[in-house]
C-alpha cells in the first residue's frame, strides 16, 4: 500500500536527510469476458472487492453469482461471468472526482432507496472519527477512507489512491459477504460527489455520511431517490442535506428549499 522515499526533510531552515512514506500508485487494466472494460490507477490491494464492487455499481454484473472466475496476474485482472455477451455497462461520461469510475448518471433509471434504516447520531459521528483515525490516513495523507458500517459500529473500512475505487472496495466486500446492505450506511473522508451517490443507489445503501462537502448535483440526484447525505461531520456537527428523519431526532426539523 505504501512504501518509504528517500527525502530531504526540512524543519525551521535546517535540513537532513530522511525517508517518508508514500503511497503507492499502480496501473490496473480489467478485462470482461475477453474484452477491456476499464483502465484505472488504483492502490494495488484486496483488488477481488474492487473488482467485484466496480462490475457491480458500473452494473455489468447484478451479483457475485453472475461470476465465474476472476484471475489477477501482476496489473491485470480477468474475469469471466456467466453471460459471456455481457460486457459493458452503462453509457459512459467524464464525472468529477477519481478513480477509475466514469458511469453516466441518468435520474431516470436510478432505482430508490428502499430500506427503514434510522441511525443514532453517535453511530454517524463515531464512525467518521474511526474513518479518519485510520493509520494508514495519518500515516501517508495521499489516499481517500471510506467505511461501510451499521448501528452498531464499522463492518469494513477501505482505502485507495481514488475516492470512487475505494466506494467499490467495500460494496464489493458487502456483495461477497451476503452483508444487507438496506442496514448499512457509508462513510467518507472525502467530497460527496453525484458518482458517490449513484453508487449508494445501485448497492441501496440508505446513507452517506463525509467529513467533506457535497455536491449540489449529488444532493439533487440524493433528494430524489431517498438517500439521506450528511456533510462536514466533525466533532458533534453535522449538515444533515437530505432525507433527515434517517437521523434519530432530526426528523422533526423541515428544511426550508
Amino acid at each position: 500500500m505504501y512504501r518509504a522515499y528517500p527525502c530531504v526533510r526540512g524543519e525551521a531552515g535546517r535540513f537532513a536527510s530522511d525517508t517518508h512514506a508514500v503511497v503507492e500508485e499502480a496501473a490496473f487494466t480489467l478485462n470482461v469476458n475477453g474484452r477491456n472494460v476499464m483502465a484505472a490507477m488504483v492502490s494495488p490491494v484486496d483488488l477481488e472487492d474492487f473488482i467485484v464492487g466496480y462490475l457491480f455499481t458500473e452494473e455489468i454484473i447484478k451479483g457475485p453469482g453472475e461470476i465465474e472466475s476472476i484471475k489477477i496476474e501482476k496489473s491485470v485482472a480477468s474475469v469471466l461471468t456467466t453471460n459471456p455477451f455481457r460486457v459493458t455497462g452503462r453509457k459512459r461520461v467524464i464525472l468529477s472526482g477519481c478513480g477509475g469510475s466514469a458511469a453516466g448518471i441518468d435520474p431516470k433509471k436510478l432505482k430508490p432507496i428502499e430500506s427503514d434504516l434510522i441511525l443514532p447520531y453517535d453511530a454517524i459521528t463515531d464512525c467518521i472519527r474511526e474513518v479518519m483515525a485510520s493509520d494508514l490516513h495519518r500515516l501517508i495523507g495521499g489516499i481517500h477512507s471510506v467505511g461501510l458500517a451499521g448501528p452498531e459500529g464499522m463492518i469494513r473500512r477501505a482505502e485507495d489512491i481514488g475516492r470512487h475505487n475505494a466506494f467499490d472496495r467495500v460494496i464489493g466486500y458487502a456483495l461477497r459477504n451476503g452483508i444487507d446492505r438496506s442496514r448499512t450506511f457509508a462513510v467518507s473522508s472525502g467530497r460527496i460527489s453525484s458518482e458517490t451517490v449513484r453508487k449508494c443507489l445501485v448497492a441501496n445503501i440508505p446513507v452517506i455520511a463525509s467529513r467533506g462537502a457535497s455536491t449540489s448535483l449529488a444532493l439533487d440526484i440524493a433528494e430524489w431517490a431517498g438517500l439521506c447525505v450528511i456533510g462536514f461531520v466533525r466533532g458533534e456537527k453535522m449538515n444533515i442535506y437530505t432525507r433527515p428523519w434517517r437521523v434519530e431526532g432530526a426528523g422533526d426539523v423541515a428544511i426550508e428549499r
